[in-house]
């Protein structure tokens, strides 16, 4: 994502509005390497960053809590809270794809797209 920012959007020119999306399975270590590469550069370069973890209906009644979940989610919990303009959410079926997204980045549509 740097790389791509850097050859063909730099943020100096262009807003850049980041989503992603993932079951939150990493290997053993990278959790923890991608929340440090959201704080200490990703997120400068960002106006916003959404990251929706994808569960299945059975895991929302054990990831009741926010706290709980994937390693990739108890990471991004560090961001969420040291960066106002980085957001999370999860959805578990596939009726929640959109209405999640609209409302994560509400905020940042014009008023006519908000409806």
């Amino acid at each position: 994502m740097r790389r791509i920012i850097a050859d063909r959007y730099p943020s100096n020119v262009w807003n850049i509005y980041a989503a992603q999306a993932s079951d939150g399975d990493n290997a053993n270590g990278d959790s923890e390497l991608c929340a440090h590469l959201l704080r200490e550069s990703l997120m400068r370069l960002c106006q916003y960053y959404a990251y929706v973890e994808i569960i299945d209906e059975r895991e929302s009644e054990i990831f009741g809590s926010t706290d709980n979940g994937t390693s990739l989610w108890r990471a991004y919990r560090t961001v969420d809270g040291a960066m106002p303009n980085f957001q999370m959410t999860r959805i578990s079926k596939p009726a929640d794809i959109y209405p999640v997204f609209r409302k994560l980045f509400a905020r940042h549509l014009p008023m006519q797209m908000r409806k």
